[in-house]
């Protein structure tokens, strides 16, 4: 109940502050080419659905095809840090350091190696994904319970066996936490991408708004980025919550045991 008291609070202040938009924008007379109104906004959005729609099925797909790539990625070179110390000690710090290089600074380098296709944008949005994956997943291994490791080094548990019966299990909410985070950077990671070079996508539609002066559309394009990184996140939140507690349950019915 309390959860559905505080969306409904937000759900308040956003009308709020797009009425006071609508209100200013009418009052002061704003040209729509410079700040439309929000009503303009929701009526261009209407109006243009039909040919926006596959621009954003084109960002789903990409988004998505790169939010996959990034967790397979992120997960298995956390995996792969965690249980080497010597690797971990050498890639660590260099991942870091390239959270400090800017993707659209890479952009240029991968169309020079890669061309226009597919593959550049899968980098990009690889890339913004892959850091928060593999942070999230690390602090997540290391957190593992000290006494639950000694009891399992009791019982004569292996290496690789700690890890799977017991780290990993324990880690899914950190990872979980990466992926949600990911999730919100793939659609903007995807849109910056088909900056770069596409035929469609919302990046594309973006472009062709700004070069024509149709402020409105931009707009609907930043709504429509905005409404499909809250679906990715909510989505994911809510395979958090099957996964987790199913988890937490089995745990707790274990200790009755």
């Amino acid at each position: 109940m309390r959860q559905i008291l505080m969306k409904g609070r937000s759900i308040i202040f956003i009308a709020f502050l797009l009425v006071i938009w609508e209100v200013i924008i009418r009052l002061a007379n704003i040209p729509q080419w410079l700040l439309p109104a929000p009503s303009a906004i929701a009526v261009e959005g209407i109006h243009s659905l039909q040919t926006f729609m596959p621009h954003v099925l084109a960002t789903i797909q990409l988004a998505l095809l790169g939010l996959v790539i990034g967790i397979v990625c992120g997960l298995s070179v956390a995996v792969l840090l965690h249980r080497s110390a010597t690797m971990r000690a050498f890639v660590y710090p260099i991942l870091i350091v390239s959270q400090n290089v800017p993707v659209l600074v890479l952009a240029p380098l991968l169309i020079i190696w890669f061309g226009f296709g597919l593959l550049p944008k899968l980098i990009i949005i690889c890339l913004v994904c892959f850091f928060p994956i593999v942070i999230a997943a690390m602090d997540g291994f290391r957190q593992t319970s000290p006494e639950l490791k000694h009891y399992f080094a009791m019982i004569g548990a292996t290496k690789r066996q700690t890890f799977w019966k017991l780290e990993w299990p324990f880690a899914y909410p950190s990872i979980f936490s990466g992926i949600k985070i990911a999730a919100t950077y793939s659609v903007m990671g995807a849109v910056i991408a088909e900056w770069l070079g596409a035929k469609k996508g919302i990046g594309v539609y973006m472009t062709l708004a700004q070069s024509s002066f149709r402020t409105d559309r931009v707009f609907v394009a930043i709504f429509a980025i905005v409404l499909l990184s809250l679906l990715l996140f909510s989505s994911i939140r809510l395979l958090e919550k099957l996964l987790v507690k199913g988890r937490g349950s089995h745990a707790e019915h274990s200790r009755h045991i």
